[in-house]
């Protein structure tokens, strides 16, 4: 009897097989959480030994980092996707805040607050969690300050306002990891409530666009 030839494996360049261990670690926290991730749990997911892992990563905190600020950057990239940039600034924003307060997002959310709490002991988490929120709230002034030029908006600092949504954003996340409804009314609109009046749009004009 013949043996059946085995397959041939294909080495991954090293950027390549980099690539996919962020990715990989990326998806175990938006899924599971950041402590979850270790070298092992990341080989095992990937089908290698743990040393190939840590070749890449011989500090494990290196690459729980690596993994929150890919996962993040990529969720930032679809709450405004470049693709959109050739919308009004108004339809943009409405989109950003419409897609977070309809919960698709939950993930997310949990993820930022579980590296909130986790850099408190680890500081390469806590510089990519910084540059993160920088990144997020680089880009909202810009869409904002985009609208002032265009007349949709109405504020007289741009980072002010962009900071008032952000930080109600941040409230609401904090109760991501609560999957039942709060008592009294519904909140997930109260960001999109913020930026309305912050920016001087009549009620119901974010939703309406979005």
């Amino acid at each position: 009897m013949t043996s059946r030839p085995q397959p041939k494996r294909t080495r991954k360049l090293p950027e390549e097989r980099r690539a996919e261990i962020v990715e990989t670690a990326a998806r175990i926290a938006l899924a599971e959480g950041l402590e979850v991730i270790t070298l092992r749990r990341v080989a095992e997911e990937l089908g290698v030994r743990p040393g190939l892992i840590s070749h890449y990563f011989p500090v494990a905190d290196n690459l729980v980092s690596e993994a929150f600020t890919s996962a993040t950057a990529k969720e930032r990239d679809s709450l405004l996707p470049p693709h959109e940039r050739e919308l009004p600034p108004v339809d943009r924003l409405a989109r950003f805040l419409v897609r977070l307060a309809d919960g698709d997002y939950r993930d997310l959310s949990r993820l930022w607050l579980n590296a909130r709490h986790l850099s408190r002991f680890k500081d390469s988490l806590r510089l990519a969690v910084r540059t993160q929120e920088s990144a997020t709230r680089t880009a909202l002034v810009s869409l904002i300050a985009d609208g002032v030029e265009a007349g949709e908006f109405t504020t007289d600092d741009p980072h002010e306002a962009a900071l008032h949504v952000l930080i109600t954003v941040d409230g609401l996340g904090s109760y991501a990891n609560d999957d039942a409804p709060m008592d009294g009314p519904d909140v997930r609109d109260v960001a999109i409530e913020t930026a309305e009046i912050r920016l001087g749009l009549a009620p119901g004009t974010l939703r309406l666009r979005a």
